[in-house]
């Protein structure tokens, strides 16, 4: 086989956690990406909490906190019903060996709707309760979306370049029966010409010329959200403590279609021209957790407010189809399609724990000024592997071991801090909003959020409102398109990082009913 290079070491030494990320590579999507992405949450709100940046945890009175502080329905004084459709524009620009490109979603949805229900002791009532108000309230909230196009590519090139083939090289000289099970990136590998063995060395090698001007260039189309469909309790103690509870079943929809390409860009090599790794994944899952709060008011200026959410205990369920195209030139002058067989999986994910603190100075008839401090440690995610087929339990537990510590080497706990104003200008309402989400990333030192929001309120009469509400929000991320070890001869190799600097704009529309 023509067109090896010698500098890289034929036989490799790694340890079972680089085979095992070798083998998700094809077999598997589970990774701590995806354990972070079911974590980090971002409430969509209403209009009006979106407004003044969704710091509402001792604000209350909107149905959103509901999902931050449950507390907040102890502020209710009636009944109401409302719904909030929502505009999102995203444009993502991925940084990626010195070249840009962007690629941008528009997408409509539902924020929320639901109903709050209130009941208020009045007259001698009033006077002689200690509780004045009971409320419950049910709808669904969405805490997090995933609809987003980004794109990236570049030339990788010189001593110590990389290729993606290469992690078919690994499981090759890992595992050499995998070249016999469809699916494995050994397989894939092998069976498109893209890796051969060198029997003279005793080890496998591949034909993708990393060492020149290698074009490798990657595509993804995200699609999907995180609703919750919450039931909450509460009430208002003798108009100084509001207490709350809810109860929240999620539902979680993520669907991926992504495709990795590299081309040998100066025709460098005589058996290699081009392959393309194509993937999707749909990922669909429900949980439960649930979250308790207080609003305590000393003084009618002001508001402290506590809450905890506990975990989210999912269970998900995935289907992940791959396939690859590759074209070898004069080895293979027919292109080579393989298709990995389905790989469907179950498994459970616990997220981390949330504590929200509050405060809120009320500015007498003219409004309000809240800020929320969030605390959430994004390390105490948590996978746990099931399998029905015994002799490949010992191997879920281990892959499962691996990943849980990949969590914890990877991510950090943050701080959440969100702050806004409403000023009331009879029947007019005038927002502003801040938001900053500390960076969960453990050894990157971007990752945090910036949001920036603004809104308007409309209250025609006692019954109808209407709320205007826009948010701003921008972050930055790094991804690697594929993984090697750094062990076994790989210790100087260069697998390049894609810089996305994600732009996000939602604008909402709240209508609702009081009764």
């Amino acid at each position: 086989m023509t067109g090896m290079n010698s500098n890289r070491p034929r036989r490799i030494a790694i340890a079972l956690t680089a085979a095992l990320s070798a083998a998700s590579f094809i077999a598997q999507a589970q990774d701590e990406s995806d354990a972070l992405r079911y974590s980090l949450l971002s409430p969509q709100g209403t209009a009006r909490s979106m407004g003044f940046g969704n710091a509402l945890g001792s604000v209350g009175g909107d149905i959103s906190t509901l999902s931050v502080n449950p507390a907040g329905i102890g502020i209710y004084r009636s009944s109401e019903i409302l719904i909030t459709p929502v505009l999102r524009f995203s444009t993502t620009d991925g940084n990626f060996l010195g070249s840009s490109a962007s690629d941008n979603n528009t997408r409509f949805t539902i924020n929320n709707f639901g109903a709050v229900f209130t009941n208020v002791q009045r007259g001698k009532r009033y006077e002689k309760s200690d509780w004045k108000t009971f409320s419950f309230g049910f709808g669904v909230n969405r805490l997090a979306d995933f609809n987003r196009n980004y794109a990236y590519s570049g030339v990788n090139s010189g001593a110590h370049s990389s290729s993606a083939s290469e992690v078919f090289v690994v499981d090759a000289d890992y595992n050499p029966d995998n070249l016999n099970y469809e699916g494995t990136p050994a397989w894939f590998g092998y069976q498109s010409y893209l890796i051969d063995y060198d029997s003279a060395n005793g080890g496998w090698y591949t034909n993708v010329p990393y060492w020149g001007n290698l074009r490798q260039q990657r595509y993804v189309r995200e699609r999907g959200g995180l609703n919750e469909y919450f039931l909450s309790f509460g009430g208002n103690y003798r108009e100084q403590l509001m207490l709350g509870l809810t109860v929240g079943i999620n539902s979680l929809r993520y669907i991926r279609e992504a495709s990795f390409t590299e081309v040998d860009e100066d025709n460098y090599s005589s058996v290699f021209d081009n392959f393309t790794l194509s993937e999707r994944l749909s990922t669909t899952g429900v949980g439960i957790n649930a979250k308790i709060g207080a609003i305590y008011k000393p003084v009618d200026q002001f508001r402290a407010g506590v809450a905890i959410h506990t975990p989210t205990a999912f269970g998900i369920s995935e289907t992940y189809d791959q396939s690859l195209l590759a074209y070898t030139e004069g080895y293979a002058p027919e292109d080579y399609l393989l298709t990995a067989p389905r790989n469907e999986f179950s498994y459970s994910l616990t997220t981390p724990w949330r504590a929200v603190l509050s405060g809120t100075a009320m500015l007498g008839k003219m409004g309000f000024f809240s800020v929320d401090y969030e605390y959430v440690d994004y390390r105490s995610a948590r996978y746990r592997f099931r399998s029905e087929d015994v002799a490949w339990a010992a191997t879920y537990r281990e892959l499962e071991t691996a990943i849980n510590a990949s969590i914890r080497n990877a991510y950090q706990a943050a701080s959440n801090v969100r702050a806004g104003l409403e000023l009331r200008f009879e029947p007019l309402l005038v927002r502003a909003g801040f938001g900053y989400y500390g960076s969960p990333y453990k050894n990157y030192s971007g990752g945090n959020r910036l949001d920036f929001s603004a809104g308007l309120g409309f209250r025609f009469d006692q019954s109808f409102f209407m709320d205007l509400g826009f948010r701003h929000s921008r972050f930055k991320q790094q991804e690697q398109p594929y993984v090697l070890p750094t062990t076994g001869g790989y210790e100087n190799v260069i697998v390049p990082v894609a810089t996305l600097s994600n732009n996000a704009t939602n604008v909402a529309l709240t209508l609702g009913f009081k009764f």
